[in-house]
């Protein structure tokens, strides 16, 4: 099955999620994934086609992705 560009980037978005997770201390590794997950299985619904929904979804998760990334997260509340 081929992906669209949107699907690319939403998967490419979710694997950068879990990747910073890695670099959280380990106790709150878990808090960071569960958070991730959350996230993602809220907007599951989505219909396809909203394309300005699903854009500005990945607007917003980068900006949150960025954020969480920071040196001065530590942990995060689920």
């Amino acid at each position: 099955m081929r992906l669209s560009g949107l699907q690319k980037q939403i998967l490419g978005l979710y694997r950068e999620c879990i990747r910073e997770c890695r670099k959280k201390p380990q106790a709150s590794r878990s808090h960071f994934q569960t958070f991730a997950r959350n996230e993602f299985n809220k907007n599951i619904g989505i219909d396809k086609k909203d394309f300005a929904a699903i854009e500005f979804l990945l607007r917003k998760g980068r900006r949150q992705l960025e954020t969480y990334a920071s040196l001065w997260v530590k942990d995060i509340r689920v």
